[in-house]
């Protein structure tokens, strides 16, 4: 098998963020099995192969077939085709046990989810999911879901369009881009990314900064077009569940709502103890036990952020499952008592 020089991650548009953060902190090891939950083209399971050497084993696992071609040509193309170093599969992250199951993986050492929209997603009009690019409404990460960004604009009632927006795409200015939605439907189907940016920058007057007025707009309808915040709370319990002790899950996201949801979780399952009124103490935590391996979450530097201006925002962390007979702070049950 052609060996790469490490750390290289081909030629591709999408460039993989925090790579060589999130490849010490996953404690890629040689030999290893890891699973990259949302693969894309690639470039973090070539470098995590990189690493871990002829022995190592990655799991890529994607919804979009489009990423799933890409993924394919770039491991393909650096590690050969055919080869047992890594496998494929289509589906979302939040099935992984199963996914990982069906291919005799019980256990991995590491699994990583890198979230949000890819840049090839961006870039595609076709896909809908940038207002940059005129293209149909559609957000889809998998086509072959039936729903999409134009079915919401035109079912959802003024109420349900201000909280999805209010709540998803954290604008206070819901309420008057709901009620623009609604009425330019009214006159005519809003089927177009052009259309509903242009209506929202309308609405709540013109561009301010640096972002976009319609960025939190898109934002909402995509992440319930994906249902993207309840395939992460399902994908980040498989994702632990398939974890050998002493695995590693690291997470990067890219918006508050994510990195909210990923730090309670890392949280609740590190746990904490409580001192009893009568003596003693209990452990207070979800199980499986985990122990914090980032206490704060890793930025890109600023190096970074001017190669690649999209990673402006990533935030990852990263937590290792632990064992309840491997030591005194890591116990495997709730009310664990001492």
């Amino acid at each position: 098998m052609r060996q790469p020089k490490r750390g290289s991650v081909g030629l591709m548009r999408h460039q993989p963020v925090l790579l060589d953060e999130a490849l010490d902190l996953l404690n890629v090891k040689p030999g290893g099995t890891y699973i990259d939950g949302t693969v894309g083209s690639g470039g973090h399971a070539a470098a995590i192969l990189d690493r871990a050497g002829p022995g190592g084993f990655v799991l890529g696992i994607d919804r979009d077939q489009d990423a799933l071609k890409r993924a394919e040509q770039t491991l393909a193309g650096r590690f050969g085709r055919g080869t047992r170093n890594y496998d494929l599969a289509r589906g979302n992250y939040s099935e992984m046990t199963r996914l990982a199951r069906e291919r005799g993986l019980n256990r991995v050492d590491g699994v990583l989810l890198d979230l949000g929209v890819s840049s090839e997603q961006l870039d595609g009009a076709e896909r809908g999911f940038s207002f940059d690019k005129d293209g149909p409404l559609d957000m889809r990460m998998d086509r072959a879901e039936p729903l999409t960004a134009a079915d919401l604009a035109r079912d959802l009632s003024e109420e349900e369009l201000a909280r999805l927006i209010r709540e998803l795409g954290e604008d206070r200015r819901a309420r008057a881009i709901a009620r623009a939605i609604v009425k330019e439907r009214a006159q005519a189907p809003i089927r177009t990314t052009a259309k509903l940016a242009g209506l929202v920058e309308r609405a709540i007057g013109g561009r301010r900064g640096r972002i976009h007025p319609a960025t939190r707009t898109f934002q909402a309808l995509r992440m319930r077009v994906n249902r993207e915040l309840e395939c992460l709370r399902h994908g980040l319990d498989a994702a632990l569940a398939t974890l050998a002790p002493g695995g590693r899950l690291a997470v990067i996201a890219f918006h508050s709502l994510e990195d909210r949801t990923v730090k309670r979780f890392m949280a609740d399952h590190a746990g904490r103890w409580e001192s009893l009124p009568a003596g003693g103490r209990a452990w207070r935590g979800s199980a499986p036990a985990a122990r914090l391996v980032t206490r704060k979450p890793v930025t890109p530097s600023a190096g970074e952020i001017e190669r690649n201006p999209r990673a402006r925002s990533a935030k990852l962390r990263v937590a290792e499952r632990t064992c309840g007979n491997c030591g005194r702070d890591t116990p495997p049950t709730r009310g664990h008592m001492t």
